[in-house]
């Protein structure tokens, strides 16, 4: 469509009728923008929780964010379909507002956070540390800007991230579940069983003689849709990203012996010192705490005196970085080890600081660091020559040029890939080989049609754009088709079906006070055993669903289970049934516990804040809220 909109503009007929059709539209939403206010609840509002409006265009950038980070955690991207049928179109929803609401009752409650508080949390985050584990300033402002913050807008978030967490921790303090919980739980989870077991194949299932072509084609009738030709799509795509134009970036060392210059000091390992303070309110109690040093009392007995315990005073190792209070940093990393400061003046009151060991700094050498920093120099041209080439394709494709005419103008590979369905599997079965790992295009490709405009994906850093080039419907195929695939069909259900009845057959004679191992022994096949195994376990040759079966049959009880592949039937009997003892002193009850209560903790959470929602008032605009999740396409 946009495309569309700039070819058709790119004369001056086009210019003219543009112009009158953009008036059309501004009207428009002069008019329906003041009945919008008038109602009260304008078509830009998706949600109101009390006084707090989530607009459409907020929403929509939250939903897209999430919609991607869920895509790189599966390792591939998601569409709208996807999504709702997950249920993340809802979720996402419901934590916005919930944020939202507890947003509110921290304005409600007065609630604050210093900037030094949120500047250490910033600051503690691994995502924003460099090689050298230190925080980077640079690698921070990458980040924040990858995720479309900037610095500002990003220290306000996790300010109010911070408030939410003082709610919540609230809320949750002092939760304990409860130790007959705990205890059920732990023998459920280690409960231990052991079987013996036969396994069925096709060799018990006896002879199967082939199907007459009468009973044949009653079969393929009966189960045509299981045979019926899928669509297939035509596509082209073309991907362009980092880690490919990489592979090609040469990188020279006088290039990179210059960036190791200019972050020398950050490559290195800082310089680190156990350090200790305490904070008096004057210089007076300072000083004379100070004095007092050099006597009987010790820096341990000066923070008993004043209540203080171990974390309190403790810093701990750090790098002069990592102290928030200038002044209190430069005392430190001036002092000798075992040496108490003179009262220094910092930003939170008067500080005495100790210093315990000292582990020296290390400067790194170019040649340890060559590699790294020419693999990172690479990656930053490669982007910079992605995003050229991201606005060029466009440029080409705005100018009426389709995905192949682009990319060979550009000198890109384009991929046809002439029938795929959506299993991504071409006519002869086979699964298309030439799709890089991770890039679902054909999902992409079903989701649109030919002659369509579709927007580039975004895939490992970089894009990959996509045109539907043809469709080729689904349609049922005759049976001289699939001969062969119905007849191997048709013999595979045979064979489950004889199985089940000799498996049924094996049960009833065993449970009326017959042996398994007598039952093995007359059909040729080996009496094997699984011992002490959990709900858990994965047995070699023994199936899931022989395991569950397993714990649904009580001890001496015989049972039955499809085997591997559906192909093979199992029949079992339990011969043990263990409960450990529970020791709660375990490594395994403290996880256990501490899931447990993060558990409920959510739950009281997720309470409190239905409560905060319902006092305070929350509407949402369903049609906004389907538009913006694709629910109305």
């Amino acid at each position: 469509m946009l495309r569309g909109i700039r070819t058709a503009s790119s004369n001056w007929l086009g210019k003219i009728i543009m112009a009158l059709v953009m008036g059309v539209l501004i009207v428009s939403f002069g008019i329906w923008g003041i009945a919008d206010i008038f109602r009260g609840f304008g078509q830009s509002t998706l949600a109101k929780v009390g006084s707090t409006e989530i607009s459409t265009e907020q929403f929509r950038q939250i939903y897209t964010d999430r919609l991607q980070q869920m895509g790189r955690q599966f390792g591939r991207p998601l569409t709208p379909d996807q999504a709702r049928a997950f249920g993340f179109d809802r979720q996402v929803l419901q934590q916005t507002i919930a944020e939202a609401a507890l947003d509110e009752e921290a304005r409600r409650m007065r609630l604050g956070q210093s900037d030094a508080e949120t500047m250490r949390a910033i600051y503690n985050d691994p995502n924003f540390k460099g090689l050298n584990g230190q925080f980077e300033p640079q690698r921070f402002q990458a980040v924040i800007r990858q995720f479309g913050y900037t610095e500002q807008r990003y220290l306000a978030e996790q300010r109010r991230v911070g408030l939410r967490r003082q709610i919540a921790g609230t809320i949750g303090a002092g939760i304990e579940p409860p130790k007959t919980l705990i205890e059920a739980l732990i023998r459920y989870q280690n409960e231990q069983r052991g079987i013996e077991y036969i396994k069925l194949g096709a060799a018990q299932a006896g002879t199967i003689d082939p199907p007459s072509p009468e009973a044949l084609a009653a079969y393929f009738e009966d189960h045509k849709a299981q045979f019926r030709a899928p669509e297939y799509r035509k596509i082209a795509f073309v991907v362009v990203t980092p880690e490919e134009i990489g592979k090609w970036t040469e990188v020279s060392d006088e290039d990179a012996k210059k960036i190791f210059e200019q972050r020398r000091a950050q490559l290195g390992t800082p310089e680190k010192r156990e350090v200790s303070q305490i904070v008096f309110p004057n210089m007076e109690e300072a000083a004379a705490a100070r004095a007092r040093l050099t006597s009987a009392a010790s820096f341990a007995d000066l923070a008993k005196e004043r209540n203080l315990n171990l974390s309190d005073v403790d810093l701990g190792m750090v790098a002069k970085s990592g102290i928030l209070d200038p002044a209190v940093a430069d005392a430190a990393f001036s002092l000798p080890s075992g040496e108490v400061s003179q009262p220094v003046q910092g930003r939170f009151g008067v500080a005495l600081v100790k210093v315990g060991k000292i582990e020296p700094g290390t400067t790194p050498t170019y040649e340890s660091m060559a590699g790294e920093i020419k693999k990172q120099i690479a990656t930053e041209r490669a982007r910079e020559k992605v995003a050229d080439l991201h606005n060029k394709m466009e440029d080409e494709r705005g100018g009426g040029a389709n995905l192949v005419e682009a990319a060979q103008k550009l000198g890109l590979a384009a991929v046809t890939i002439d029938a795929v369905d959506r299993s991504g599997r071409m006519p002869n079965g086979q699964l298309v080989a030439n799709i890089p790992t991770g890039l679902d295009v054909v999902s992409q490709a079903f989701g649109s049609d030919v002659g369509v405009d579709n927007e580039p994906i975004q895939f490992r850093g970089g894009y990959a754009w996509y045109d539907v080039l043809g469709v080729t419907p689904s349609r049922e195929r005759n049976l001289d088709e699939v001969r062969d695939q119905v007849e191997a069909k048709w013999r595979e259900d045979q064979i489950a079906t004889r199985l089940r009845e000799k498996a049924t057959e094996i049960v009833k004679k065993v449970e009326a006070g017959g042996k398994l191992a007598d039952e093995a022994s007359a059909l040729g096949v080996k009496l094997e055993t699984a011992d002490k195994f959990r709900r858990d376990a994965s047995l070699p040759g023994v199936p899931e669903s022989v395991v569950s079966a397993a714990f649904r049959t009580a001890k001496d009880g015989v049972g039955q289970a499809t085997g591997a592949g559906g192909g093979e039937r199992v029949v079992f009997r339990v011969t043990d049934v263990t409960v450990p003892p529970v020791d709660l002193a375990s490594e395994e009850v403290k996880k256990l516990k501490e899931a447990l209560q993060r558990g409920l903790t959510d739950e009281q959470v997720a309470q409190y804040v239905n409560k905060i929602e319902t006092d305070i008032g929350t509407s949402i605009n369903q049609a906004a809220f389907a538009q913006v999740t694709g629910a109305n396409n």
